[in-house]
C-alpha cells in the first residue's frame, strides 16, 4: 500500500492556491518552516499558518470511522477542534474567496454521522459549551445551575449540537415490537419514536359543555407542587429513552386551571415542546404565554358550518373561534383546527375547510368515539366513508390547510400506490406508543378518547406505566391487524372499535375497508 501523500499540495490545497511556490517539496507538518523560506507571502498572507492547520484537520477528519451506534452522548471521533487567530478561514479552506480578519476562536470540522458529509465552520458559544459539558461529564442540571439557567436550555444546546452531528447520541428507546408486522413499511424510523407527548388533561373545568364531550366527570385537578413533579418525572422518562418530550396542555379548557401559567413556565423551563389544545381565549391571556414560551401549536375546534357547530358547542361559539383564529395568525403562533365527524356534519366538512382556507394553518378530522356524551350522536355512515376519504383527499390537494390525519387516508393511499402519511400520531394508532393521556387526578390511560386506564401516575413513574402490561396491550392494538401491511401506519382507531361496541383487542375498526373487502369475499 502506497504511503499517504502529507505534502502542502496534497493536504493544504487552499493555501497553495494562494501561494503558488508552497508545493510537493513542502511538508505540511511544518508549515512554520515552509512559511519562513517564503516571507514575502507569508506577510501578505499571515493567516496562512491557521488555514493550513484548518486543511490538514480536514483531511483526518475525512479519514476517521464513526461507530454505527453509542450508548451514551459522545463527541463525535471525528471532530477536530482547531484554535485559530482569523476568521473566515472555512470558506477559504472549501475552496471560496474569502478575506479573513484577526479573530480569536475555534474552527470545527467533523463528518456528519447521517450522511458523511464533512462540516467546516466557525464555533459558536452552544457548540463549546457542549463539547465542555460532555467532555466533563456535567450533570445538565449542574450545567444549569453554574451557568444560571434552566436546564431546558442546556438539554436543548446538547439536542442541537446532537442534531448537528457534533455530538453522538443514542438511539431513542421507543422503538415498535420486533414482531410488529413490517409488511410494506421498511423504513426504520417508522417503527421509532423520537418525541414522546404527554396529553396533559390539566382540568376538567371548561367554559363549553359540548354534546359530544368525551368525559365531564369530576376530577381534583393537581396541586402545583405535585404538577412539578410530574415534569421531572417526564424528563427522566424521556432522558432515560434519548427522546425529546412534548407536554400538550388539555382540559376541559387548560387555561382554566389556577396555575396553568406557572406550570407552562415549569414545562418550558425544563426543555419540553409545548402546544395548547383549548377554547379561544381574550388576547391579553394569550401574550402571557408568548412571554413564556411559544406554543409549537394551539389547536381549537370547529363542528361544521356556523349553524351546526353552534347546536354542538354552544351560541357564538364559530364566530369566537374564527375571531381568534385572527388573534392567532397576528401573533405568529400556529393553528389548528380540528372537527370531529359525525353522520350530521359530513357533508359540511369541505366547505369548511375551504372556509378556513388562509384562516388556519392546519384542520383535520377525528372520527366520533361513541364515549361518553358522544354516545347519544350518530357516527358517519360507514358505507360512505371510502368515497368521502377520497374526496377530501382530492380537496386537500388545493387546499394547503387540509391535512390527512385519519389512520385509513393510509389505506387509501396504498391502494393508490402513493407514498404514505403519518396517519394520526406519526406512527398510525400512537396510543401508549408516542403518547399517553394524563387526566388531572393522576389516571394515565392509553388514549383519551375511551377508557384505557394503563396506570396512575400518583403510585408509579411513567417509566413503569409505560412499560407495564396494560399499555403494552394498547400498543400492539387490534390482533385483526397483525397481518395488515401498512399497520405501522394505521391500526384504526381503538376510540372508535370501542364506541361500536368492538373488542379492541381482537376485532377490527368498523371504519376498515380492507375488513369490509375481505368480509364481502
Amino acid at each position: 500500500m502506497p504511503s499517504p501523500d502529507t505534502t502542502l499540495a496534497a493536504l493544504c490545497p487552499a493555501c497553495c492556491r494562494l501561494v503558488p511556490e508552497l508545493g510537493p517539496a513542502d511538508a505540511a507538518d511544518d508549515i512554520a518552516a515552509v512559511l519562513s523560506r517564503h516571507p514575502q507571502q507569508a506577510a501578505r498572507y499571515p493567516f496562512l499558518a491557521d488555514l493550513a492547520a484548518v486543511e490538514q484537520a480536514i483531511a483526518r477528519a475525512a479519514g476517521a470511522a464513526l461507530p454505527h451506534q453509542v450508548e451514551r452522548l459522545t463527541i463525535n471521533p471525528s471532530l477536530e477542534l482547531v484554535a485559530v487567530q482569523w476568521s473566515r478561514l472555512p470558506e477559504l479552506a472549501r475552496g471560496g474567496e474569502a478575506r479573513p480578519e484577526p479573530w480569536q476562536g475555534f474552527v470545527l470540522i467533523y463528518q456528519r454521522p447521517d450522511s458523511g458529509e464533512l462540516v467546516v465552520r466557525e464555533a459558536g458559544g452552544h457548540d463549546l459549551l457542549a463539547l465542555k459539558i460532555v467532555s466533563e461529564e456535567l450533570d445538565p442540571a449542574e450545567a444549569a445551575r453554574q451557568g444560571g439557567v434552566t436546564v431546558g436550555e442546556i438539554d436543548h444546546i446538547l439536542y442541537g449540537a446532537g442534531q448537528l452531528g457534533l455530538l453522538l447520541a443514542p438511539p431513542p428507546l421507543l422503538v415498535r415490537d420486533a414482531d410488529f408486522p413490517r409488511g410494506v413499511i421498511t423504513d426504520p424510523e417508522r417503527f421509532t419514536a423520537r418525541v414522546f407527548t404527554l396529553q396533559w388533561h390539566v382540568t376538567q373545568a371548561c367554559d363549553l359543555h359540548c354534546r359530544h364531550c368525551y368525559d365531564r366527570s369530576d376530577r381534583t385537578p393537581m396541586a402545583l407542587d405535585r404538577a412539578i413533579r410530574v415534569l421531572d418525572d417526564l424528563r427522566d422518562f424521556c432522558q432515560a429513552h434519548h427522546v425529546m418530550g412534548q407536554v400538550s396542555f388539555t382540559g376541559g379548557n387548560p387555561l382554566l386551571y389556577p396555575h396553568f401559567n406557572e406550570l407552562y413556565r415549569e414545562a418550558a423551563d425544563r426543555g419540553f415542546l409545548t402546544a395548547i389544545l383549548g377554547n379561544p381565549m381574550p388576547r391579553q391571556r394569550i401574550e402571557e404565554i408568548l412571554a413564556i414560551r411559544r406554543p409549537e401549536f394551539y389547536q381549537v375546534s370547529l363542528e361544521g358550518l356556523r349553524d351546526h357547530n353552534d347546536y354542538i358547542r354552544g351560541r357564538g361559539h364559530f364566530d369566537r373561534i374564527l375571531a381568534f383564529l385572527d388573534v392567532l395568525r397576528e401573533l405568529d403562533i400556529y393553528s389548528m383546527v380540528m372537527l370531529t365527524l359525525t353522520r350530521a356534519n359530513m357533508d359540511q366538512v369541505l366547505e369548511l375547510a375551504e372556509l378556513l382556507r388562509g384562516r388556519t394553518d392546519l384542520f383535520t378530522f377525528n372520527r366520533l368515539a361513541m364515549v361518553g356524551e358522544g354516545a347519544a350522536l350518530a357516527s358517519a355512515p360507514v358505507d360512505r366513508f371510502p368515497a368521502f376519504l377520497a374526496d377530501y383527499m382530492a380537496a386537500a390537494e388545493q387546499n394547503p390547510c387540509m391535512g390527512l390525519k385519519d389512520n385509513f387516508f393510509n389505506l387509501l393511499l396504498h391502494r393508490q400506490d402513493r407514498p404514505l402519511k403519518g396517519g394520526c400520531a406519526g406512527f398510525g394508532c400512537g396510543a401508549a406508543f408516542n403518547f399517553v393521556s394524563l387526566l388531572p387526578d393522576g389516571e394515565v390511560h392509553a388514549c383519551r378518547k375511551l377508557p384505557s386506564l394503563i396506570g396512575n401516575i400518583y403510585d408509579q413513574p411513567l417509566a413503569e406505566i409505560y412499560h407495564g402490561r396494560a399499555a403494552q396491550r394498547y400498543r400492539r392494538g387490534s390482533a385483526a391487524c397483525s397481518d395488515c401491511g401498512i399497520r405501522p401506519l394505521c391500526g384504526g382507531c381503538l376510540a372508535v372499535s370501542y364506541g361500536f361496541g368492538r373488542d379492541i383487542f381482537t376485532e377490527p375498526d368498523p371504519y376498515c375497508f380492507r375488513s369490509m373487502a375481505a368480509e364481502q369475499e
